[in-house]
């Protein structure tokens, strides 16, 4: 399945950092930015998550909500949120069903190795649940100037 602007998200139900349930319909009649992000920890999904971060106050001026979403599991999300003060939800996707969902996952390499790997993606929701703009393959420097900029 491929997701398309003006596709109502899927909604999914995913444990957080703080080991509840957290639902996408959960957060209708609010903007979403839903992030995939390959591995709590490294470098570009660190800078990635404190961008948001330190951006925050300009999503909650525009009744937007942040929600991360990795394979990693609560655990590792909650020291990664401990480490970085971040103040949104990450959710753990650890069998990878809302990533295929969503079609982020894709044929990755490292040291000449392929792997199924998060190719790291953002969709901005709308307060009624309709995708409204898709980043694909997201390059992390200006990103959430790019969000921003797209929420009205």
């Amino acid at each position: 399945m491929s997701l398309s602007v003006g596709d109502k998200a899927p909604d999914f139900c995913l444990p957080s950092d703080s080991d509840k349930s957290v639902c996408l319909k959960d957060f209708l009649g609010k903007n979403v930015i839903l992030y995939f992000y390959p591995k709590d920890n490294t470098p570009g999904c660190t800078r990635e998550a404190c961008d948001f971060r330190d951006a925050m106050p300009q999503y909650v001026n525009k009744n937007t909500v942040i929600l991360g979403i990795s394979k990693d599991s609560p655990t590792k999300h909650r020291k990664f949120i401990d480490k970085y003060t971040l103040p949104f939800p990450l959710l753990a996707d650890e069998n990878g069903d809302v990533c295929e969902l969503y079609g982020v996952i894709d044929k990755k390499s490292l040291f000449g190795k392929t792997f199924l790997g998060i190719n790291r993606s953002t969709f901005l929701i709308d307060e009624k649940g309709i995708i409204r703009k898709i980043w694909r393959k997201v390059k992390v420097n200006g990103h959430t100037n790019d969000i921003l900029s797209s929420i009205t």
